[in-house]
């Protein structure tokens, strides 16, 4: 009897401890649908992973990109600063040149008037030139002896005639020099025009008898003589007055040659 029960005892059933002991489920082991499951997660792992440094790319893109967009807001505001600036400063610049260029014109004007002054103050002046010099001599008394011989005025008309002074210009010049002109201010412009009117018994000679004038003037009468000599070549009529031409009884007028006159 007692034989009987230990044969029957190997077929007793499995317990869950020998289960689990199986060489199958033993640790170490995978089972294909758990690889396939690890594969898949390692796999979203690394995507995750990818994402997260294009995500960080993003966000590094997006700091510099503000970073950049308040760069340039505030070169915005500057340039905007400077534009202003600049728009007052040509306002200035504009109004400063409007300035000058009055002044200039009122200083064009103030020097015109002087010069007139000055031409006014010796429309009673002539300029006799060529007059040999001698130690000594009294100015009033060769000036009129020239008047005299080469002008040939009456004596009694010579007589005459008032001055109000009369002496060389500038400083005494070497004796082969040319001899310094004599300015002689007349008391009379009348007896002037009519001694300046012999100025003709002078052609051919090594005298002259002219007017005086500003040394603005005789720059300005410089330039007009060949213009008019041009005109009188081309049959018109031209006079020079002064610091104008007349061409046929009309003022010339050219911004290139007469500026004077602008």
């Amino acid at each position: 009897m007692k034989k009987a029960q230990c044969a029957a005892s190997p077929a007793k059933s499995e317990t869950p401890s020998s289960k689990r002991l199986r060489p199958a489920d033993s640790p170490g082991t995978t089972s294909p649908a758990g690889k396939d499951i690890a594969d898949r997660l390692e796999s979203i792992d690394k995507r995750l992973s990818t994402f997260d440094a294009r995500l960080s790319l993003v966000e590094l893109l997006h700091r510099e990109f503000k970073c950049l967009r308040e760069s340039l807001e505030f070169s915005q505001q500057q340039v905007e600063t400077l534009a202003a600036e600049n728009a007052t400063l040509r306002e200035s610049v504009k109004c400063l040149t409007d300035n000058v260029t009055e002044l200039n014109r009122e200083n064009k004007k103030i020097k015109e008037t002087v010069i007139d002054l000055q031409a006014r103050s010796m429309r009673d002046n002539l300029v006799f030139s060529g007059i040999p010099e001698a130690a000594g001599e009294d100015a009033e008394t060769t000036v009129k002896s020239f008047i005299k011989t080469h002008l040939k005025l009456l004596e009694d008309t010579v007589k005459n005639i008032v001055f109000d002074r009369v002496h060389r210009l500038g400083p005494i010049r070497a004796a082969a020099g040319r001899p310094r002109p004599i300015v002689a201010k007349f008391g009379h412009f009348k007896q002037k025009e009519h001694v300046k009117s012999r100025g003709r018994e002078l052609k051919g000679t090594d005298f002259s008898v002219n007017d005086q004038f500003p040394k603005e003037i005789l720059e300005r009468r410089r330039v007009l003589f060949p213009i008019r000599r041009g005109f009188i070549q081309k049959g018109s009529r031209a006079v020079i007055a002064v610091d104008r031409l007349y061409v046929d009884g009309q003022l010339h007028r050219d911004p290139d040659t007469t500026p004077w006159l602008y």
